[in-house]
């Protein structure tokens, strides 16, 4: 058979009919041993394959990757032998393209060999080996045949086996099942009836506090998706959480795993609905106003971000509003770390920036009130605030602070605490006051924002609207030339 092989490789670059050279030659490669291809490998041409890639034609493709797996599967599998990490890196990136073609991929599902040694990497020592094994076994499992060969066959008893190694091992193993499972509802079946997920909620409430901090980031990344959102409720996996929530304050560690929860309740918000999630888990945001009002830089910053999380649609803007003047005592609270709170600070004025901003279709008087109000509660003089923190030499508070300005520009009671702060369209104007690229497209999009308010013209005026228009269409990085008049008998 080898000798007909090697002819028939030969013979592909002057053939007329090259598929069904291609065809002969794949049906002859399958039917060899693979020792006998790998003896026979170094009398075969492989670059005369390579070279008929280079086509619009799948038929042709297909069958020339098809051919190439065959004769590359027995070095593949070798290499994820090899000691140096760079090498099994290599071997797992190009098993990783190889499933990306639908003719290819079944060669590779009939090598377990070759799966298990990819499976096993993901229990050795190099993180970046171990990641790239994980992606390549994602891959494997975008279709209905991956997930039976990963989870229906001896593979599944591998990954069981790799778990085992150790705590870290195993969560890379969950890494692998929630990527796996937030693919489709499919596949979040397969690792289920696999035992895999449900091993991993089971770790939820485990004695190990590390544990259990690494599961909540896990189960966050489920509910990503619909389906695993449907999932963790039909479990009861979201109750449980609340319950741990209302329970952390008897528990000395909750520090450790509390944030990770309030993180998913948050996600769970915004991606459901904020006013069905805080109704039915009132906890959650009773525990972030605690946070917010506490002392824990930890607490408060996870408490600032969720919030900003929260108030970034419309509908959570209005359940915080509805607490009344519990929000906006926690909202001067976030006025004080902005001003005052070095770690904080950035994260505080992207919060409220978020929490600020309304688009103009929901310009309602009732919403317009809702926002001034809450601005008001931020300091006594708020636009004196924020313009005291953009004019510090920081470009990282310089443009947080400017996206507040920008979050509030097309709301007419803020353009008239603008415009009645003395400066303020001199300020803007000012080129020279932005140190750097990220603060002059800060600064371009205020002024982008305050432009395009239809309402901007009549509370600023015709000269500052003309000069705003002005900065606009010279844009963010535009440079006045001075010409030099030369005098006679000057030195």
């Amino acid at each position: 058979m080898a000798a007909p092989i090697e002819q028939l490789v030969a013979s592909l670059p002057g053939s007329e009919e090259p598929l069904e050279v291609l065809q002969t030659l794949k049906t002859a490669a399958l039917a060899l041993p693979l020792s006998s291809l790998r003896e026979r490998a170094p009398e075969i041409r492989l670059g005369e394959l390579f070279s008929l890639l280079n086509v619009n034609d799948r038929e042709q493709v297909g069958l020339c990757i098809a051919i190439l797996e065959r004769f590359l599967q027995d070095e593949l599998q070798r290499a994820l032998y090899h000691p140096e990490d760079s090498v099994k890196l290599l071997t797992i990136a190009q098993v990783g393209r190889i499933v990306e073609c639908s003719e290819a991929i079944t060669e590779i599902l009939n090598s377990l060999d070759l799966l298990k040694q990819i499976i096993l990497c993901i229990g050795g020592d190099k993180i970046s080996v171990a990641k790239e094994a994980i992606k390549s076994l994602s891959k494997i499992s975008q279709t209905t045949s991956g997930l039976d060969v990963l989870f229906r066959s001896n593979l599944l008893k591998d990954l069981q086996n790799v778990m085992a190694i150790s705590d870290i091992v195993r969560y890379r193993v969950y890494e692998l099942v929630v990527e796996i499972s937030s693919i489709s509802e499919e596949s979040l079946n397969y690792c289920t009836d696999s035992g895999l997920v449900p091993q991993l909620l089971q770790e939820l409430t485990g004695d190990d506090i590390l544990v259990r901090v690494t599961c909540a980031e896990m189960i966050t990344s489920l509910a990503s998706s619909a389906h695993g959102r449907r999932y963790l409720l039909k479990q009861g996996i979201i109750d449980k959480i609340s319950n741990m929530i209302l329970g952390a304050d008897s528990d000395p560690f909750s520090g450790f795993y509390l944030p990770g929860l309030v993180k998913f309740f948050g996600n769970l918000a915004v991606m459901d609905s904020p006013q069905q999630i805080c109704e039915h888990y009132p906890a959650f945001l009773e525990k972030v106003f605690s946070m917010a009002e506490g002392n824990e830089p930890t607490m408060i910053g996870v408490a600032v971000d969720t919030l900003g999380v929260l108030g970034s649609n419309l509908e959570g803007k209005q359940v915080l509003h509805k607490t009344g003047t519990k929000f906006q005592k926690v909202f001067r609270r976030l006025g004080h770390h902005a001003k005052s709170s070095n770690d904080l600070r950035v994260r505080c004025l992207d919060a409220i920036s978020s929490l600020m901003f309304l688009l103009v279709d929901n310009h309602t008087e009732d919403l317009l009130a809702m926002a001034e109000s809450w601005f008001s509660a931020l300091s006594d003089q708020p636009i004196d605030l924020f313009r005291s923190i953009v004019t510090q030499p920081f470009p990282d508070l310089h443009c947080a602070a400017l996206k507040v300005f920008t979050a509030i520009a097309n709301q007419p009671w803020a353009q008239r605490l603008m415009i009645s702060s003395p400066g303020f369209v001199e300020y803007v104007v000012d080129r020279t006051v932005d140190p750097d690229k990220e603060s002059k497209d800060a600064k371009f999009e205020l002024v982008k924002e305050l432009v395009n308010s239809p309402t901007i013209a009549e509370i600023f005026g015709n000269q500052h609207y003309l000069r705003l228009r002005g900065y606009l269409r010279d844009g963010p990085y535009y440079v006045r030339a001075i010409s030099a008049v030369a005098v006679e008998g000057a030195e």
